[in-house]
């Protein structure tokens, strides 16, 4: 039934949408689902590409049964603070999660940035973040490697000499501004398959519009990240829910880079 849980059939329906290639939208509106039900299902169970009815199914199962033994678990999960629905912060949390998976980031490095932006304090140790995520230390410090060389994480050291993960309030134009950068790359390395395959020939024409579109997004990204980013350090939201409106355009701004034409041929 809409709502309930996903049965056995469901899933099966979920791998043959899939296989036909089918979007996670049309696939929930066939099982009269939420979008946001077959994103996590899909996800949590080896991706599009991966995955697997029957697989899905145990494994769901599984961690059914597994929930329903706490007294099994060596390390209780920590306290949510004062005032907040500890069952609306973990939907939350799942939520949020999901959506970092279905924009290509793994599901252990999602759920420990995750974990970073909803703590109060924006650092967690290792040990806390294992205690929180109740995985394993090995799982903890892969997943934090891969964020710090993402710039999404630093670490530094508490005055208890504890190494800590630390997510900063800049850490989106940290990640816009890296993107900005793989479209940089992009833009050179299409741009040198102009010479390379004659600059009159198709395949250069549209390797040289690829190059221009990418520069064009890329110094776009860079420029409106930057503006965000003084915006919100000049002026700071004085409550929260509070934002603050999009950067004006200034006289003296520099001109934004004119759109890549289309190819015409």
């Amino acid at each position: 039934m809409p709502g309930g849980r996903l049965t056995q059939q469901d899933r099966a329906q979920i791998a043959l949408g899939l296989a036909d290639g089918l979007a996670y939208a049309e696939i929930a509106r066939r099982l009269d689902r939420p979008t946001s039900t077959i994103t996590r299902e899909v996800m949590r169970n080896g991706g599009p590409t991966g995955y697997r009815a029957d697989l899905a199914h145990r494994a769901t199962e599984r961690r059914a049964h597994q929930r329903r033994q706490p007294a099994a678990r060596s390390v209780q999960a920590p306290p949510v603070a004062p005032g907040r629905d500890p069952e609306a912060v973990r939907e939350y949390e799942e939520a949020f999660t999901d959506l970092m998976m279905a924009q290509g980031v793994p599901r252990m490095m999602a759920r420990v940035l995750t974990s970073l932006l909803t703590t109060d304090a924006g650092s967690l140790t290792a040990a806390e973040l294992v205690q929180r995520l109740q995985v394993s230390p090995a799982s903890i410090s892969k997943a934090c490697a891969f964020l710090e060389s993402q710039g999404l994480i630093r670490r530094e050291r508490d005055d208890r000499r504890r190494e800590r993960y630390v997510v900063d309030n800049d850490v989106w134009y940290q990640s816009m501004t890296a993107a900005a950068r793989t479209h940089a790359v992009m833009a050179e390395t299409a741009r040198r398959g102009v010479d390379v395959l004659g600059r009159q020939s198709p395949a250069a024409l549209r390797l040289e519009n690829i190059a221009r579109f990418m520069e064009f997004v890329g110094e776009s990204i860079t420029r409106a990240a930057a503006q965000a980013r003084d915006l919100l350090a000049e002026a700071p939201a004085s409550a929260p829910g509070a934002s603050a409106s999009a950067p004006e355009a200034s006289a003296d701004a520099p001109d934004a880079p004119k759109a890549p034409a289309a190819n015409h041929r």
